[in-house]
């Protein structure tokens, strides 16, 4: 039996804050040299286009929104856009799969989302963070149950979640239940309250990764930003805020389905990108000792439900005979459904997303 075998990539960087072509052409940059490289997969980190609202955790709505709300909307990515064709066109001209996080325009709202891109320009996959954690409940909306989805691909089963996503047990369990083998673990750097909230710290977030991995048997692609000088000059107005928010960050990692890391660890402040060799052949080994969905489960005892439906604010019924025969629409937008792609008839068959071109 033949296993896919191939070389991945993750990104260790900064962006071009809140200036959304920029930091699109610095992607574009990444992937072609992750590519010539040998890689055939490259994650990037937490809302890297345009860059992690650092600004929520430093001060006061009522201060950052005036500054910052109007830039930070302007620069999210919209799906079907000329810059979303870039990523798409980028991925396809370098023969790679490019797992993007981002934060996503819809309609007038903002998600945290991770956009899978295969090698071909279509998307993958299209998910969006479920819960957006603490202080950025006040910058972006939720996902729901069909964000917690695996795919299937060339490079193996693939799959995705948002930084703390890693800490909620069964959104976890619902990934591994899914028999996924290649995720994206997309993280913003840590550099944030430095020294006074551990579980803010690289090291409790590494290991989140690394539990992840051991956990489900997978490789973990896990990705971190860097707070660059210029985003620390952008954002810190007072010795207290560079205070709060030091520069540098960098803690990204590529993790076997064993735990172990694959690779040299980067500065905590030098951008790069790490590589590992994957080979989905070894899973088999891992979960032969422990699959926690598996042959380890205890379903008797313990189950998890899961609902993929996907949630809309408003749901139009018009007569069979008028109903368009056009993809399903999101009511709040007016355009593709949430991921989205859905073809009308598979998403009332509850199939998987149709793969669409950016």
């Amino acid at each position: 039996m033949d296993h896919p075998a191939f070389k991945a990539a993750a990104i260790q960087a900064a962006p071009v804050f809140l200036n959304l072509d920029a930091t699109i052409d610095k992607a574009v940059a990444l992937i072609e040299e992750a590519s010539s490289n040998g890689a055939e997969v490259i994650a990037f980190p937490e809302t890297w286009l345009p860059g992690y609202p650092w600004y929520a955790w430093l001060d006061a709505p009522a201060v950052w929104l005036a500054k910052f709300g109007q830039r930070y909307f302007d620069n999210s990515l919209e799906y079907g856009t000329p810059q979303a064709g870039r990523l798409a066109k980028a991925a396809k001209d370098n023969n790679i799969m490019v797992g993007m996080g981002l934060s996503e325009r819809s309609g007038s709202s903002l998600y945290i989302a991770q956009w899978i891109i295969g090698n071909d320009g279509k998307t993958i996959a299209q998910r969006r963070k479920l819960k957006p954690t603490h202080v950025e409940r006040t910058i972006y909306g939720e996902g729901d149950g069909s964000d917690l989805s695996v795919w299937d691909t060339k490079l193996g089963r693939v799959g995705g979640l948002c930084c703390w996503e890693h800490l909620q047990p069964l959104s976890k369990y619902a990934m591994y239940a899914q028999n996924e083998q290649v995720h994206f673990a997309a993280w913003p750097s840590f550099s944030l309250y430095e020294g006074g909230a551990y579980a803010l710290s690289g090291e409790a977030n590494v290991s989140a990764s690394r539990v992840y991995a051991l956990e489900g048997s997978c490789y973990v692609l896990a990705p971190t930003a860097i707070v660059s000088q210029e985003m620390q000059d952008e954002l810190c107005e007072t010795d207290l805020q560079k205070t709060l928010l030091p520069t540098g960050g960098g803690y990204s990692r590529i993790f076997g389905p064993d735990g172990k890391q694959l690779h040299e660890s980067l500065p905590t402040d030098q951008e790069g990108i790490i590589y590992a060799d994957i080979d989905l052949g070894t899973i088999s080994l891992s979960k032969a000792i422990a699959d926690p969905a598996g042959h380890y489960s205890r379903a008797d005892a313990t189950q998890l439900v899961l609902n993929k439906t996907v949630r809309r604010p408003v749901i139009e019924t018009v007569p069979a005979e008028q109903a368009p025969r056009t993809p399903a629409t999101d009511a709040s937008s007016g355009t593709v459904a949430k991921d989205r792609a859905w073809d009308a008839s598979s998403e009332m068959e509850g199939m998987e997303p149709v793969p669409q071109a950016l």
